[in-house]
């Protein structure tokens, strides 16, 4: 998922990692959609969501001091780039999250209405400025470029409970929770690179190939995982990179893979143009030993576009202690959900990146239900001193009282021509494995924005 910018063309062909791309669009731009009204059914199974109890409810709120909330309403931003990318998930988990929600009474009698503010990329800062004069809070979403509006955020006090984060200056930034990685200063894929390096592939080690996009933002990548291999034990033998507007041979590449023995390959890119590599590879007679396809990867739209290759190429990816969904019926928590979507947006697709915004909305829900006076300071002290967040079982424990020290605790999946599924990773909590070293890194790649940047503390936060 990230992290700058050498010109429009190379950034929209290369959107970072955790970026997905569908093709379902729906409409672009910033809007209001109103609180979510409640349905004359039952409220879908409750208030409860898994182990989490009473998420929302009916209560007599009082009027409020605090930007975006009013004694029947709470306003909370989400961002997207939807209208660049056709990418809805964001959108359809906040209609989702806050129908389910209000339905059952909003937070504590007060309802919630998502506002969707459209970043389509380029267009981020605007979006956070309009954010920062209207919402309570931002929840449930992301921008690919979101570490260029990290300092307004922080400047207008925003608290941010994003579904991912992409840039260094967002990454880790202040006042912005996460209910999973990723780090400003840790490798987040450490459990996963160690199971492939040292234990599944271990020939592997020292034949390690990275593609990447020539743009700044995947090329920055590219260097924090060459690094990381070799903390790890690993060395990388190859590296190439391809246009960011694309490539309309993919022979050339995976000539250069097979010449070079490459036995491990991490892409770093979009997945439609790794498929067409695995189509190359396989026209080739080649297969490396693993591909890390990423968890930009992890949807049905890889699995079409590789097609056959998946039968000969060996993709993983890791989902940062996300249950995977393959297994959802071992998780009452993604049940859940799946029965929510069919219930509040039946032509929507659940997916890694909606689960992902889901932990967000519930972890803001649950910070602002125990609050007895509804305020940014309150929301915020009350998620950042949580030290075990499930999602009520959506993913792995996270301490978010540690705001920058990676989780132990990782699931990987595999890619297979009839489709994803749990790897053979040895998993020792449920579909977790919970022994992920840190990795720190060594090189200088940007720090967060924190509230002294912008000449501002804590103290400031109402």
């Amino acid at each position: 998922m990230r992290r700058l910018l050498i010109g429009v063309v190379t950034v929209l062909a290369v959107l970072l990692a955790g970026c997905s791309t569908r093709s379902d669009s729906k409409n672009a731009g910033s809007e209001e959609t109103g609180p979510a009204k409640a349905s004359a059914s039952p409220a879908s199974g409750g208030s409860d969501f898994g182990t989490l109890k009473d998420v929302c409810g009916k209560g007599e709120a009082a009027s409020s001091s605090a930007q975006g909330v009013t004694a029947t309403e709470i306003r909370a931003g989400v961002f997207t780039d939807e209208g660049f990318n056709k990418s809805p998930e964001f959108v359809d988990a906040a209609k989702v999250f806050t129908s389910w929600c209000n339905d059952n009474g909003g937070i504590n009698g007060r309802k919630l209405t998502p506002v969707t503010h459209d970043a389509k990329v380029m267009e981020v800062r605007q979006r956070m400025q309009e954010a920062c004069k209207e919402d309570f809070a931002l929840v449930g979403g992301g921008a690919a470029l979101d570490g260029l509006a990290a300092k307004d955020r922080v400047n207008c006090l925003l608290p941010a409970f994003s579904a991912q984060s992409s840039l260094a200056p967002a990454i880790g930034s202040d006042l912005q929770v996460m209910a999973s990685g990723p780090y400003a200063h840790y490798f987040q894929y450490a459990g996963f690179y160690k199971w492939l390096l040292t234990e599944k592939y271990p020939s592997s080690a020292h034949d390690v190939g990275i593609i990447s996009g020539d743009s700044p933002v995947t090329k920055l990548l590219a260097t924090q995982f060459k690094e990381s291999i070799s903390q790890l034990g690993g060395k990388v033998s190859y590296t190439d990179l391809y246009p960011a507007t694309g490539v309309s041979d993919w022979t050339p590449y995976a000539q250069s893979i097979k010449n070079k023995k490459v036995k491990g390959l991490v892409f770093l890119g979009d997945f439609g143009s790794l498929a067409k590599l695995e189509q190359a590879l396989t026209s080739l007679g080649y297969a490396p030993d693993w591909i890390d396809s990423n968890s930009n990867s992890y949807g049905d739209p890889f699995i079409k576009l590789a097609g056959a290759a998946l039968g000969t190429q060996h993709n993983y990816a890791e989902l940062f202690g996300t249950h995977p969904l393959e297994t959802a019926s071992a998780s009452p928590a993604l049940e859940k959900v799946k029965q929510l979507y069919a219930r509040y947006a039946p032509d929507a697709t659940m997916n890694y990146v909606g689960l992902r915004a889901f932990s967000a909305w519930l972890l803001f829900a649950t910070s602002a239900r125990d609050c007895t006076e509804l305020t940014r300071k309150c929301v915020y002290d009350n998620a950042v001193k949580v030290t075990d967040w499930t999602a009520g079982g959506l993913q792995a424990p996270f301490d978010l009282t540690k705001r920058d020290e990676p989780s132990k605790c990782y699931s990987i999946v595999e890619a297979t021509a009839k489709g994803w599924k749990p790897a053979a990773f040895k998993p020792d909590d449920g579909p977790y494995r919970c022994d992920a070293p840190a990795v720190k890194y060594e090189g200088k790649y940007g720090d967060p924005i924190t509230l002294a940047d912008v000449g501002k503390s804590m103290s400031d936060l109402k």
